[in-house]
């Protein structure tokens, strides 16, 4: 007597329960385990000045750390580095750190060198020992910043309380320099650096203004308006086009001339 086909069909019903069974409990620990993609960026210049510091945020959000109502959960730290053609006298602070809030700021102080700087920064959100990393790549140019120097003297035998002097660039506010309390009879030397990398060629001129002193602080001189002209040399014309209309006609005028004479031989043959 051949075996009955049932228990052969319950055998199959419970493989594919069971499978079935593995695939949802699968997707459930997926699901408890997943959480928001990480994502971080940096906020800062991309075009310096030699000599000079500035402050970059590092932002981030997302990866274990974090719920996906945006409850910040676990820790998200960073490590960062800055390299270079010569990265001597160029210092990252801080290298290493961890993320309050989703940001945190960080401090890059320029050499006297002008060059190309890359920020490199891994950022980790981690939460009971799962962790997940991003990495960026900031690209910053170092370029000679225009200046501006004056040296002030306190007119007042009862000095001054701190104040700002205005900086102005052909009759555009550009800047401001904060200037500390001084006492009487001393002096003080301001500087301010402008970094474009795209001023237009030829003369420009700062402006310096001490309106906010009242009369207590003027410059060097006893002027309480100071002005200093610079100029910047326009960039080379491009004539490329030129070069190749040129190379062009040359060819054509070789090509003219050998069918003109391949002609006359051919004349001159018949």
């Amino acid at each position: 007597m051949r075996g009955s086909p049932v228990p052969v069909l319950v055998l199959l019903l419970l493989l594919v329960a069971s499978g079935a069974g593995a695939t949802l409990l699968a997707a459930g620990n997926a699901r408890a385990t997943a959480y928001p993609a990480l994502s971080a960026s940096v906020n800062g210049p991309t075009s310096v000045g030699t000599d000079l510091t500035y402050n970059y945020t590092l932002s981030a959000s997302g990866g274990p750390a974090y719920g996906f109502n945006g409850t910040l959960l676990g820790t998200v730290s960073f490590s960062a580095s800055v390299i270079g053609a010569n990265t001597t006298g160029v210092t990252l602070n801080p290298t290493a750190g961890i993320l309050e809030n989703g940001a945190h700021s960080l401090s890059l102080a320029t050499s006297n060198l002008t060059q190309t700087l890359t920020l490199n920064i891994e950022v980790t959100s981690g939460l009971n020992g799962r962790n997940a990393s991003t990495n960026l790549s900031y690209t910053i140019t170092v370029i000679l910043p225009y200046t501006i120097t004056a040296s002030l003297v306190v007119a007042s035998g009862m000095g001054s309380s701190p104040f700002a002097v205005l900086v102005l660039l052909d009759g555009t506010p550009v800047g401001s320099v904060e200037v500390p309390a001084l006492t009487a009879g001393a002096s003080y030397q301001i500087r301010y650096s402008y970094v474009n990398p795209d001023l237009a060629g030829g003369w420009h001129t700062f402006s310096l203004s001490l309106a906010n002193a009242h009369g207590l602080v003027v410059f060097a001189g006893g002027a309480t308006q100071y002005s200093q002209s610079f100029y910047v040399a326009s960039a080379p014309p491009n004539n490329t086009l030129w070069y190749v209309a040129g190379a062009f006609a040359f060819v054509l005028a070789i090509f003219i001339s050998l069918t003109v004479f391949g002609n006359r031989r051919r004349g001159r043959k018949r």
